[in-house]
């Protein structure tokens, strides 16, 4: 047993990649992207079962994360989609990595190296803003391939706004002047999650970037369709219980104060707190699974402590297992829920798990 954990199953990993496949069908490539540690479900681990499933690309954001794969063993091809450093060009060929590109003058800096043009259609971020007739004079003028043409939205999710259409056909335009140049790239993506999940069908090409999909998760969207398939949360997570001792109503608990007993109740101490990434808005608003029901947080999320009410389960005890995310009895928690508590995203909950949480795969 451990004081704080995780526990991530390669199954329902496995799972959720190959009904992504199914639905996007055999000429539609799948390119998981595992940035951000896999949203912190373990990038190496996590790229080591996709693989084996049968993943031949990769798309992580830094070129640190690129490295990190290949440290590991990872042999599949690996898109860096975050931007590149000048002084990381140099690592781009010693780590077999492809970038994309998101300022034209760029490409004359690579050599012959493969790329991935990313065209900013609306989103407004990274990739290259230019008239198509300098988006072909630049790629027109250069050794290096294009490999892949590519772009990102903004609001897939949302049909109530004309704006994923606009940006598809920015996009469109851009293909084409290329295509009449003869500049014609082998991948062609500009759906992640949301696209395929609701779907919007014309945004798949012949290459896909699902991200938190993969890990059991998709945004609900404004006049969306029902999704097009079902995935599961990869990631439970736990917790042990430090001290459990009964308090008298009126005592104050936690920090500030924040929460006073209303009555006669048994409490538990758990490990685990905000550096644990149990976001501090939970203060008082939260719950924890605990004794197969939805335990209320009481007062102050600490550095490393939170404090529940367990008055409901006489029977728990210094040491059991209580759950942050997953299923305990009848009662289950997702990272949705703890999000709408805390009052932020669903992306948010699974990249703020700290690495001192420990990972354990089943």
């Amino acid at each position: 047993m451990m004081r704080c954990w995780v526990e991530i199953s390669r199954e329902r990993l496995a799972a959720n990649f190959h009904a992504i496949r199914r639905a996007v069908g055999d000429s539609v490539a799948v390119m998981p992207v595992v940035k951000a540690d896999a949203y912190r479900h373990g990038a190496a681990e996590v790229a080591q079962v996709l693989t084996a499933e049968g993943a031949q690309w990769l798309a992580v954001s830094s070129v640190d994360e690129g490295i990190h794969l290949r440290r590991h063993g990872i042999a599949a091809r690996v898109l860096i989609m975050g931007g590149v450093l000048p002084w990381e060009r140099q690592q781009l060929r010693e780590y077999d990595l492809t970038p994309a590109i998101h300022d034209l003058a760029d490409i004359g800096r690579l050599g012959d190296i493969a790329y991935h043009l990313k065209v900013d259609t609306g989103m407004g971020r990274l990739g290259v803003h230019a008239a198509s007739t300098d988006i072909v004079q630049a790629v027109s003028s250069h050794p290096s391939r294009l490999e892949g043409l590519m772009t990102h939205f903004a609001s897939s999710a949302d049909f109530s706004s004309p704006q994923t259409d606009l940006q598809v056909e920015a996009f469109e335009a851009v293909r084409t002047a290329l295509a009449a140049a003869g500049h014609v790239p082998r991948y062609v993506h500009m759906a992640s999650t949301n696209p395929v999940m609701l779907p919007r069908r014309q945004t798949w090409q012949n290459m896909v970037r699902p991200g938190i999909a993969l890990y059991g998760y998709w945004t609900p969207g404004k006049e969306a369709p029902r999704p097009l398939l079902e995935v599961r949360p990869v990631l439970s997570w736990k917790a042990s219980i430090v001290l459990v001792k009964e308090v008298k109503r009126g005592s104050p608990l936690g920090y500030g104060a924040m929460y006073w007993a209303q009555r006669d109740m048994r409490i538990a101490v758990l490990g685990i707190g905000y550096a644990d990434g149990l976001p501090h808005k939970l203060s008082n608003r939260g719950r924890i699974l605990a004794g197969g029901k939805a335990a209320p947080i009481l007062g102050a999320v600490s550095m490393d402590l939170t404090v529940i009410d367990v008055t409901h389960a006489p029977h728990l005890q210094t040491g059991d297992t209580v759950t942050v995310i997953g299923t305990d009895g009848e009662a289950q928690q997702d990272a949705r829920h703890v999000a709408r508590a805390a009052g932020t995203i669903t992306y948010a909950v699974l990249c703020g798990i700290s690495s001192r949480v420990k990972r354990v795969y089943l």
